[in-house]
């Protein structure tokens, strides 16, 4: 499936700056009440600086990964930023994205965010979404699915790790803080992860 990177990154841009006061909002809650206000900087930037001209999915998705990393500030920086960098590690030189193709950046943001966060799924973060995202996907295409619907059924399942997060008590960043007076809270990452692969999915469909 051949798409324009830029349009893509810029789309996953305007839905976070278009969302940028519920994510702030959600991180009121329970953080430094900063992260959309952050997220949405930072996706401006990649928006002025990510090449309009580059078709090479991987040097632009490292490029984002860069900017985000020197622009958003707090914890989302590294994560965000590492994220896109691994992913574009393994896209590098990909003018065409295959359902495989993504299946491997899934994996190299996961690997990315767990080595730079030292988190694991369950623990409030981006990863209760992204994890068993990345696992209805692999799931999915593996049994024949169109990389569209099988990112319709990880979007699904990311939803409902947005509302795993609910559940339970944050044991990483600001949140962990308040340790079970977090619980009741959905985390502030997995929602803006969960918009991001809601866009590529609406953009891919597009």
């Amino acid at each position: 499936m051949s798409t324009r990177v830029y349009d893509c990154l810029k789309a996953i841009g305007e839905k976070i700056i278009e969302n940028r006061d519920f994510l702030t909002d959600l991180d009121r809650e329970i953080g430094d009440a900063d992260h959309g206000v952050n997220m949405a900087r930072g996706f401006q930037s990649v928006i002025e600086k990510v090449s309009q001209d580059d078709s090479d999915i991987g040097a632009s998705l490292k490029k984002a990964g860069m900017t985000l990393l020197s622009t958003v500030g707090g914890a989302s920086g590294p994560l965000y930023g590492t994220a896109y960098m691994e992913a574009g590690k393994v896209l590098m030189g990909k003018e065409t994205l295959t359902a495989d193709d993504l299946k491997l950046a899934l994996e190299a943001a996961i690997a990315g965010i767990q080595k730079r966060g030292k988190a694991e799924k369950g623990e409030k973060t981006m990863l209760d979404s992204l994890i068993p995202a990345y696992d209805v996907y692999c799931e999915k295409i593996g049994g024949g699915a169109s990389i569209v619907d099988a990112l319709d059924a990880a979007c699904t399942a990311a939803n409902e790790g947005i509302e795993f997060t609910k559940t339970i008590a944050a044991t990483k960043g600001r949140a962990s803080y308040l340790g079970d007076r977090s619980i009741g809270h959905q985390d502030p990452g997995a929602t803006s992860l969960t918009l991001t692969l809601e866009t590529i999915r609406d953009f891919l469909k597009g």
